[in-house]
């Protein structure tokens, strides 16, 4: 599938108001969904890309810590980028897989609120679509404390662009009567189920005062991919709010949302799609 990078610069971000956050009990079922679907994660949920990568460590470190590694998705970008990398995985399954797909790599048992890493022993730590799993507070406490002074904290988010054209048909067809449009009632059963989390993409690295980290700087990477009605699916079934369904209604979505692609925007079999990605990366430095 074919990329091609463009950066933006802070400006240019969203401000469109983000829902409320998710409640406590949910955001724990779903942070451990992804573990029952890690193969299908492997296969269909594009990691960052490299250009975002180059940003956040623009010169080559000692070691690097992927937290909340999942499958190896930035893990195996970070090779090139320093000596030592140890992916910190709390999900079994999710880690096994990324053993199995990547190489030379370390990969522990650990979740942000208790590294299992010595204190100052590591020259950055990196989150991609993981840190908003995370307790903010707890983590960047510890962070601070397996960082080197001025080591490198970066946050990343990669999904489809809410602002390009493909993602702004889909907002606009769900955004149809009760009724649904233009002849798929099933595109409001689609709104009513995934109309929330279409808008919860407005994911930060804030940093409270008083810790001891510069402000962060910002920067975000757009390219596009050509993808088939089944990655399109695929992608879909590697979102926590599709994984923890009932597998009826699962399975009833994600066929409503294939008839969706083909019907009104022409995707089937191997006919492919133009789609908008985004990486939203966040750096930040210790100072103390």
């Amino acid at each position: 599938m074919a990329r091609l990078y463009t950066d933006i610069v802070p400006e240019s971000r969203s401000s469109d108001d983000p829902p409320p956050p998710l409640p406590e009990d949910v955001k724990a079922v779903r942070s451990g969904s992804f573990g029952a679907v890690a193969n299908h994660y492997e296969r269909y949920r594009p990691g960052p890309p490299e250009d975002a990568v180059a940003w956040l460590l623009p010169e080559s470190v000692g070691t690097v810590v992927d937290l909340g590694a999942g499958t190896g998705a930035l893990t195996r970008l970070l090779g090139a980028h320093a000596n030592q990398v140890v992916a910190v995985e709390p999900d079994d399954r999710m880690r096994s897989v990324l053993v199995d797909e990547v190489a030379g790599v370390t990969a522990v048992d650990g979740r942000g609120e208790a590294l299992p890493l010595e204190d100052r022993s590591v020259d950055a730590v990196l989150a991609s679509s993981s840190w908003h799993w995370m307790d903010p507070m707890a983590t960047l406490i510890e962070v601070h404390r397996v960082l080197i002074p001025g080591g490198v904290l970066g946050v990343l988010w990669t999904g489809p662009d809410r602002a390009g054209p493909f993602m702004e048909r889909v907002r606009a067809l769900l955004g149809g009567g009760a009724d649904g449009v233009d002849g798929v009632p099933e595109a409001g059963r689609l709104r009513d189920t995934i109309g929330e989390d279409l808008q919860r993409t407005d994911y930060a690295l804030e940093i409270p005062p008083g810790l001891p980290f510069a402000t962060p700087e910002y920067r975000a990477f757009v390219w596009e991919m050509g993808m088939t009605a089944d990655e399109l699916i695929g992608l879909l079934g590697t979102l926590s709010w599709i994984i923890t369904m009932e597998p009826t209604e699962r399975d009833e979505v994600l066929e409503i949302a294939r008839v969706v692609l083909r019907d009104r925007f022409g995707v089937d079999d191997d006919v492919t799609i133009d789609v908008t990605f985004r990486c939203d990366a966040f750096r930040s430095r210790t100072t103390g």
